[in-house]
């Protein structure tokens, strides 16, 4: 694995909780990263000599301003090229916006990406992403901003006119409970691979506020509490894990297959077969498979 990039997830707290979300993030949530765990971790990845960038995202970062500003000072100390994902809940005005990326700016912050969508926002205009969007480009940062479509449905063009289902959403985390229902789906033995990952030779790992290292959403190479990045890379065989191999060998319908999980007939997407496979494995594959924050199991013990 030539690991070039790192995505810490500074906490599963949010100020938001939307309907596509991949780690089922809400103000409720927990497991903020302390910053002697950030510190631990970028200093690991820099002894592995490939890892060129982090990002910070979550949940939502800025929450967390003082050790997002620490970890990105740590981080560019480091060498390591830096970037930032916020829904933008503090740009209240721009002159307010530029107050809080001026510190963004002196550091050197190499991205700026903004969520802008009707997730966040609701059926209202938000014009908060406007005004921090137009504050970075008055600071001179390199801002994104980023869009996630609601689930359409249209019509194929494979001449066979079948009915599929448009927009960038990935239904994994809550979208595969919140926004599924009444959405055409596909049979399950289609989904032969993964569309998303490149899981024989990953080039990015989230890391999250329990030492979990992701890599993707959910599925965890393992825990730098318990062991090195070096240590974890070095001993990751993708053909012999008891979920990736099935997924190159043959997608999340190989994970359906291999061990016999009770399905749907049908499924929106190759994330939806997956997630669901996922959750079903989880009590045989505990430590491939958690935190319960990704999987809603803290969301819906609260709610109960």
């Amino acid at each position: 694995m030539n690991l070039t990039g790192i995505h810490f997830l500074m906490s599963y707290q949010c100020t938001h909780q939307c309907d596509h979300c991949f780690v089922w993030s809400s103000p409720r949530a927990g497991g903020t990263l302390p910053l002697e765990r950030l510190t631990k971790v970028l200093d690991q990845a820099q002894e592995l000599g490939t890892v060129r960038s982090i990002y910070f995202e979550g949940g939502e970062p800025f929450l967390f301003y003082p050790v997002l500003l620490e970890g990105i000072r740590q981080a560019k100390a480091r060498g390591f090229e830096t970037g930032v994902v916020t829904n933008c809940y503090w740009a209240t005005e721009e002159t307010d916006a530029a107050l809080w990326l001026e510190p963004l700016r002196e550091l050197e912050v190499g991205n700026v990406s903004l969520s802008s969508d009707t997730f966040h926002a609701g059926e209202v205009v938000d014009p908060r992403p406007g005004f921090a969007a137009e504050a970075a480009q008055r600071l001179g940062l390199d801002e994104f901003v980023i869009t996630i479509d609601p689930p359409t449905v249209c019509t194929s063009h494979d001449g066979k006119g079948e009915p599929i289902v448009s927009g960038s959403v990935r239904f994994r985390g809550r979208a595969a409970v919140e926004l599924v229902s009444d959405l055409p789906r596909r049979p399950w033995t289609e989904f032969n691979e993964c569309p998303d990952e490149d899981f024989v030779d990953p080039g990015r790992v989230h890391v999250d506020g329990y030492g979990n290292v992701h890599l993707c959403q959910g599925l965890l190479l393992g825990n730098v509490e318990q062991v090195t990045l070096r240590e974890l890379i070095g001993r990751y065989d993708p053909h012999t894990h008891p979920i990736i191999g099935p997924l190159i060998k043959g997608g999340p319908a190989e994970l359906v297959r291999r061990y016999d999980i009770p399905h749907e007939d049908g499924y929106v997407d190759a994330c939806h077969l997956c997630y669901q496979s996922r959750l079903a494995l989880r009590k045989n594959f505990a430590d491939e498979l958690g935190p319960d924050q990704v999987y809603g199991q803290n969301e819906r013990q609260t709610e109960c």
